[in-house]
């Protein structure tokens, strides 16, 4: 198959005045395995489009600098031009269909908005897949799907067209690579693995975040309606023991003191240990309850008389 929108594997089966004939190499190679996770978004193709089997995409000789034989295996991109009709291209794009990255745009028109993707024609978000308006310039976290209707790659920024806010897959406690694209009154909405939605509240996000920013998290909870919250960190009796152990670690590595005690700022204290201050307190409580540190107000010192 010739997925439109991915890096393929193709062959040579022709070349022309302006270009070689690239198909599939057999029916299987290249096969795209279409998402079903986001069951009740709305409804549109959007990952690859597979051509027929029997079917080609024309390569412009302009991008080959070596000739290339009949049979011989080339590694392409298979975009759309603006007529919607596929073709092949050596350049690599910033970002392929069903994925989530984060492009600039380059212009804003009465009907949409161009980003770089990285390829000759610029990608297209238009007006009714924008989340807001877009500014020449601005970088914002896009999805790029096919569209049956246009037989185009296009862009969105309306996230939620694309990507549930709950899944059957995740779990609370499951590691997982956030975007964040949006800062509410609540907190901060990220896209969680590429494929779902979900929300870092203000008061679980200790170290500072922007849109575009890539972090990594943790599943807190999976609410009753299927909405997914994340944190920063670990919170569980593990976590706790190994951030304990940490604090021990360091106390032992400067002489047993350290100035960073409950009443430092989290800023440091994320610099330090990468947690927040309210892990850290409690870390350092639980340490005082074991006799193993003794805290003042201008620093902890290691207890070595137990």
């Amino acid at each position: 198959m010739i997925n439109i929108g991915k890096i393929n594997t193709l062959r040579v089966v022709a070349e022309y005045p302006f270009g070689y004939a690239l198909a599939a190499l057999d029916a299987n190679e290249n096969e795209f395995e279409s998402g079903t996770d986001n069951e009740g978004a709305a409804v549109f193709d959007s990952e690859a489009h597979t051509l027929g089997i029997d079917e080609t995409v024309t390569l412009p000789l302009d991008e080959v600098e070596t000739p290339l034989a009949t049979n011989a295996e080339i590694e392409v991109f298979v975009a759309t031009n603006q007529r919607g009709e596929p073709y092949a291209t050596v350049k690599k794009p910033l970002i392929q269909v069903g994925e989530v990255k984060i492009l600039k745009a380059v212009s804003a028109t009465n009907f949409g908005a161009f980003f770089d993707w990285g390829l000759d024609n610029d990608l297209l978000v238009p007006d009714d897949y924008q989340a807001e308006p877009v500014s020449a310039g601005m970088k914002y976290v896009v999805y790029t799907f096919f569209d049956n209707k246009t037989q185009r790659i296009l862009g969105a920024t309306k996230l939620h067209y694309f990507l549930q806010e709950s899944n059957a897959y995740l779990n609370e406690g499951d590691d997982v690579e956030c975007l964040v694209y949006a800062k509410t009154d609540l907190g901060f909405k990220v896209v969680i693995n590429e494929k779902n939605l979900g929300l870092i509240f203000h008061s679980d996000a200790f170290k500072p975040l922007k849109v575009g920013q890539a972090t990594s998290g943790v599943i807190k909870t999976i609410r009753e309606d299927g909405k997914i919250d994340v944190v920063l960190q670990r919170i569980d009796k593990d976590a706790r023991s190994e951030l304990q152990q940490a604090i021990l670690d360091d106390l032992d590595a400067h002489g047993g003191i350290s100035t960073l005690t409950d009443k430092s700022a989290p800023e440091d204290i994320y610099t330090h240990f990468n947690v927040s201050k309210a892990a850290y307190k409690k870390a350092l409580g639980a340490l005082y309850k074991q006799k193993k540190i003794t805290i003042n107000a201008d620093a902890i010192r290691l207890n070595t008389n137990i």
